[in-house]
């Protein structure tokens, strides 16, 4: 999951994710008769919400909601048997729950789900949930060498993918950096997959492509919610040294793409003597510290979900607060502000005590506190910075002109606003975290093309 402060899209699981309660209603039906997948949607009114339940046996189960990028997510509390359905997770907002029965009839389980006081029809039938159309998903067989590697990084283990064109080399590389928060190697989240879109197209115009699952992610060791920025950038450092021992890499023509908080990355990798790095892009990343972007992609994404004038002042003003206990070090302090606001919201609004902790981390107070100056202002390669106009998390309003300002004396910067293009450089209509799921194009087509058309100028490849 993602919080509503991450760089990256706040993946909020306002509307299901735990399900209880019981039905009292007798049926004729073994336990076992419902292992297995089980699919529907809850019929809330002009947006229904996909699910998948798996019954594994027992009171094992695991639930999926591709348009919320949940999969596999482990139930608790589950009943299933003649006397009625249910399941639950816990630490979710609303106290969402469900309850319902198996039609033998039908071969079908009938039930209500219910959140924050709302009720809506939930039927499930047999079979796996389909995600969302993602029509950019690149399938096999892949036209390039891909393989899966892992190589040290201190005392932690980093597992990802390189892609490779089938002839020619030593090959000039892109490595992928990944947009805050836990990010597995194709940056996957809400069924959209837009590292292994980049990797594809990249890897098809003649460029090697390193990506990575983060920090306690996917085959990844470690713990990102107690990693600094020095553990993050000495990460890339790591896969630099991974491709330096390749010989069909060009070792002189490597360079970084980061995404969101990839863009903080980048640079600030860059900047280190002896980094090597050829070439910078930032996609969508921060030119202005990161409290600054807190503040405002928080008042831009309530004034776009119609919040009123005060509630906006009021999030603002706690956000502010919290940046400023962040960026001072004292995260006690900072989790006891969290914990006397989170007491004034209503009950189905309030966080749990580990999910607090979740939020006030060492890895948060390092993004909320970095401030990109010094190594945009460092930076003596290559740089393409790129926004889009509709981008709430990162706004471009807020980026643009900073990062111009800020590449001045960079002899080969280029600063580029995409008009309509949200967080992911998706085309959009508000801009809002809440449609990523609903558009099915993952990374606009023009950025694919400006991209690899930017690079090929400058480090051209044998295709």
């Amino acid at each position: 999951m993602r919080r509503a402060w991450s760089l990256v899209p706040a993946v909020l699981l306002v509307i299901a994710l735990a399900l209880t309660g019981c039905s009292s209603s007798k049926q004729e039906v073994a336990p076992a008769g419902l292992t297995g997948d089980w699919h529907g949607s809850i019929e809330i009114p002009d947006h229904p919400l996909a699910v998948g339940i798996s019954f594994t046996g027992g009171d094992q189960a695991t639930i999926d909601i591709p348009a919320q990028g949940v999969e596999a997510a482990p139930l608790s509390g589950v009943k299933n048997d003649a006397d009625g359905v249910a399941w639950t997770i816990t630490k979710i907002p609303g106290n969402p729950s469900f309850q319902g029965k198996y039609d033998k009839g039908s071969d079908s389980i009938q039930g209500q789900f219910s959140q924050s006081g709302q009720t809506f029809p939930l039927n499930l039938t047999r079979g796996k949930v389909e995600g969302p159309p993602r029509p950019q998903e690149p399938k096999p067989p892949f036209p390039y060498k891909s393989e899966d590697f892992s190589f040290p990084s201190g005392d932690i283990t980093i597992a990802g993918t390189l892609t490779e064109p089938n002839t020619g080399g030593p090959f000039p590389t892109v490595v992928l950096i990944n947009g805050s928060g836990a990010n597995d190697r194709n940056e996957e989240l809400l069924g959209h997959k837009p590292f292994l879109l980049l990797a594809d197209t990249l890897t098809r115009a003649g460029y090697a492509v390193l990506r990575t699952d983060k920090r306690g992610v996917g085959k990844t060791g470690g713990h990102l919610d107690t990693s600094s920025y020095q553990d993050l950038t000495d990460d890339i450092g790591a896969g630099m040294a991974f491709l330096h021992g390749r010989p069909e890499i060009d070792a002189k023509r490597i360079g970084l793409l980061g995404h969101s908080e990839g863009g903080y990355l980048a640079p600030l990798y860059t900047m280190r003597p002896d980094s090597g790095v050829a070439f910078v892009i930032m996609m969508a990343g921060p030119a202005v510290p990161g409290s600054d972007v807190l503040v405002e992609q928080n008042r831009l994404i309530l004034t776009a979900q119609g919040a009123t004038a005060e509630q906006i002042d009021q999030q603002v003003a706690f956000n502010s607060t919290l940046s400023t206990l962040l960026r001072s070090g004292d995260l006690e302090a900072a989790k006891t502000y969290v914990r006397q606001h989170n007491d004034s919201l209503p009950a189905d609004k309030k966080l749990s005590d580990a999910q607090i902790d979740e939020l006030v981390t060492p890895y948060m107070a390092a993004l909320v506190g970095y401030d990109p100056a010094p190594a945009l202002s460092a930076l003596r390669v290559p740089v393409l910075a790129f926004y889009g106009s509709k981008d709430l998390q990162v706004p471009a309003a807020q980026n643009e002109g900073p990062a111009r300002t800020l590449l001045a004396a960079d002899p080969d910067a280029t600063v580029h606003v995409f008009d309509g293009l949200d967080h992911l450089m998706q085309p959009a209509d508000k801009g809002t975290p809440d449609e990523y799921a609903k558009i099915e194009t993952t990374i606009d087509p023009q950025v694919l093309t400006f991209v690899t058309d930017w690079l090929t100028q400058r480090f051209p490849t044998a295709h």
